[in-house]
């Protein structure tokens, strides 16, 4: 089974969490965190810095790394580097995913996540509840 490394923004406002829902693909309408592939050459933090660049308008400051999440999809392995990032400039314009919300953690789970970023929640709660 071939592997996909990519890498998700978990951008925070003090207690509140960027999520967005997928626009496109077998997986349109799931919620997750943005973010993307690492191209050739790229650390994970260059490539999320880029990605969320792309995808959102915006220049973060990508912090500390969650955590690495794995998680077998029927066609592919996925590996996702998680960091804790924030918002240095821009407004979060919505280029490719159909929807976006701020979530806290008596909120966070009001959406549908993706099965890998499923795995994240928890932690992402914890740390946001306080």
């Amino acid at each position: 089974m071939r592997t996909i490394r990519v890498v998700a923004a978990v951008i925070r406002d003090g207690d509140r969490i960027f999520a967005t829902a997928r626009g496109y693909g077998e997986y349109k309408g799931g919620w997750e965190f943005p973010g993307g592939k690492i191209e050739p050459g790229e650390t994970a933090r260059e490539a999320l810095a880029r990605e969320i660049r792309e995808e959102l308008d915006t220049e973060i400051c990508v912090g500390e790394l969650i955590d690495t999440i794995e998680y077998d999809y029927p066609s592919f392995h996925l590996s996702m580097d998680c960091f804790w990032c924030t918002v240095r400039e821009g407004t979060l314009t919505l280029r490719e995913a159909e929807e976006a919300r701020w979530l806290t953690a008596d909120t966070i789970d009001s959406v549908d996540w993706l099965p890998a970023d499923r795995g994240l929640i928890g932690k992402v709660k914890r740390e946001i509840g306080g």
